[in-house]
């Protein structure tokens, strides 16, 4: 859905980059954060950002990968009377995507739940109301993947920049 994404994403070999796809639809889902409507869901998203930020594990990855899972092909759509449900379940179905590291994927459930939620179903249907989102998904990754190949100081170089001044 978003070419320029696409491309993107394949000339920065994406798919071949676990820690960047997790990283990336991480960012992209925790701009529809406000549109999840499940504790759950909410909580497996959480699982997600500590994965990224190196404060959880494989098996919590695991773990919040199948419940997130499991909760979007269940979701009962909204209860609200504006219309936003199919917000509220791209918004899920973005968290387990983006938890299965298909960051790709998890921007385009999240494009639709932005969509959407601005704009209802006629919204969705004209291809330029996607085109703020799909233009700051490219930047993100573009930036994103700028930050993963830059070298991370070592202690030894913390120590020797601090000496040297």
């Amino acid at each position: 859905m978003n070419t320029a994404l696409e491309y993107l994403a394949r000339d920065l070999h994406l798919a071949d980059r676990d820690s960047l796809g997790l990283a990336f639809g991480h960012a992209c889902v925790q701009r529809v954060r406000h549109l999840l409507e499940d504790a759950d869901v909410i909580r497996c998203l959480d699982t997600l950002g500590d994965v990224v930020a190196g404060r959880a594990d494989e098996n919590q990855l695991t773990a919040a990968r199948a419940e997130a899972a499991r909760l979007a092909n269940h979701h009962p759509g909204s209860k609200s009377i504006d219309g936003c449900g199919h917000a509220a379940v791209s918004a899920s179905y973005a968290v387990a995507k983006a938890l299965e590291g298909k960051g790709l994927q998890a921007a385009s459930y999240a494009a639709y739940a932005t969509v959407y939620a601005q704009g209802g179903a006629a919204a969705v249907a004209e291809r330029e109301s996607f085109d703020a989102e799909f233009g700051w998904q490219c930047d993100c990754l573009a930036r994103l993947a700028a930050q993963s190949a830059r070298p991370m100081p070592t202690a030894s170089s913390s120590v020797a920049i601090s000496s040297s001044t």
